[in-house]
């Protein structure tokens, strides 16, 4: 096999790859139901020994973030949805909405390994991972398929700019894992530290869109950046190849494309809904809908994987939108409108980029114009969201009557 490929399964063909999910696909189905009461109510109508094809699977009821919200209120955390107790459980995570996440025993459960493998990353070598640690998955997802990898990981976590270009001029590490835009920061801020910071040589970034821009900025400071689909509840989805045409799905998922807002799938081609069901035997996730668009690419990547492409992240099917490796959602916006008192009108939260950075610009209407309220107002949207913004006051009934809280502005195309 050489180093090209993690292992066989990435080139086996995709006649093979088919049946081989389809045939372990009612045995998931069967344990989740048996296994995990959510999922017993939520597959009460379904034969799992039925379910053995695509258009058969497509009857099965979707599972969408407002169903995982409700399922985790009703019956605190986790809402029946996983397997075993917390004894079983390595980490207990909380995304926003509040999400709760549980991590299973497996050296890699969240499947990042065959990612770092695709960027050209070899077991031996240091990875700088600047995601999150604290709250959310999102720092362990990386970390852990990393390890499991064979690769020693220093868990830098977020923020501390400075500190981090220190740290990357002492421990030299080989490659940078994170948010795309944060790479970015780090390089910026060594130059003027003229701290050498030319070890790190590839990235693996996810959590926001790697604008071609940026990628090719990046290359052209002599770092190869490759970037992975993930969300906090599955781990990583699909990911890129030095091919760089689409996302290759992960192996043990089973990918459909389904008309927003339904469980319809769409035709080859044709942009959709992402809708994805694992093989965990902790958390398993059943036509879980992320709320992301996508579509499928036709045919296999030049680079030789042969399972199929996605086009990549085309937006949101909802508002829920996804700012520097967090998802914001419209209710965080609404909470906060309500909390800042009768002087405010509609509020809209506007995602742009800035400098090659996501950038939040939060728009209320108001007459209550002050340097006092605009400060709460900043205050309150980095404790509601998690991040930091700016505030723009607006005259009343200006914002559009359109329904929307959170308009994505961002050009992924730029």
């Amino acid at each position: 096999m050489g180093t090209q490929y993690f292992d066989e399964l990435e080139i086996r063909s995709p006649e093979e790859r088919e049946a081989d999910l389809m045939a372990r696909l009612p045995g998931q189905l069967a344990m989740a139901k048996k296994e995990a009461t959510g999922w017993a109510k939520h597959l009460a109508d379904v034969d799992p020994a039925a379910i053995t094809d695509r258009d058969a699977l497509a009857s099965v009821p979707v599972l969408r973030k407002s169903d995982l919200l409700t399922a985790q209120a009703d019956e605190p955390p986790l809402g029946g949805l996983a397997t075993g107790d917390f004894s079983s459980y390595k980490r207990i995570f909380m995304s926003p909405g509040p999400i709760w996440e549980p991590q299973g025993p497996e050296a890699d459960p969240w499947k990042s390994a065959r990612a770092f493998h695709a960027v050209g990353i070899r077991p031996g070598e240091i990875i700088h991972n600047a995601l999150s640690y604290h709250m959310t998955p999102g720092g362990f997802i990386l970390d852990q398929g990393a390890r499991a990898y064979g690769c020693v990981v220093f868990p830098a976590g977020i923020g501390n700019t400075d500190m981090q270009v220190s740290a990357i001029s002492s421990l030299r590490p080989d490659a940078y894992a994170g948010t795309p835009d944060y790479l970015k920061v780090i390089l910026d801020r060594a130059v003027e530290l003229d701290a050498d910071v030319s070890s790190i040589k590839r990235g693996l970034v996810s959590g926001g869109a790697l604008y071609p821009s940026l990628r090719e900025e990046y290359a052209n400071r002599g770092v190869q950046v490759l970037q992975a689909y993930a969300t906090a509840d599955l781990g990583i989805v699909a990911y890129e190849s030095e091919a760089m045409e689409g996302m290759i799905a992960n192996e043990d998922f089973i990918i459909e494309i389904v008309r927003p807002g339904t469980g319809e799938p769409v035709a080859p081609g044709e942009v959709g809904e992402l809708v994805v069901t694992n093989f965990s035997s902790t958390y398993p996730l059943i036509r879980f809908a992320t709320g992301d668009l996508s579509a499928i690419l036709p045919g296999i990547s030049p680079c030789g994987r042969t399972n199929m492409r996605l086009k990549g992240w085309m937006g949101r099917a909802d508002q829920r939108t996804k700012v520097k490796g967090m998802f914001v959602d419209p209710a965080q916006i609404e909470r906060l409108r309500k909390q800042a008192g009768d002087d405010v009108g509609r509020a809209r939260l506007a995602v742009v980029r800035k400098g090659e950075q996501d950038h939040m610009v939060l728009k209320v209407e108001t007459e209550a114009a002050s340097e006092d309220f605009i400060a709460a107002l900043k205050k309150s949207l980095r404790e509601h969201t998690g991040l930091s913004g700016d505030v723009e006051l607006v005259a009343p009934n200006s914002l559009p009557n359109d329904g929307k809280v959170i308009s994505d502005e961002r050009d992924v195309n730029a």
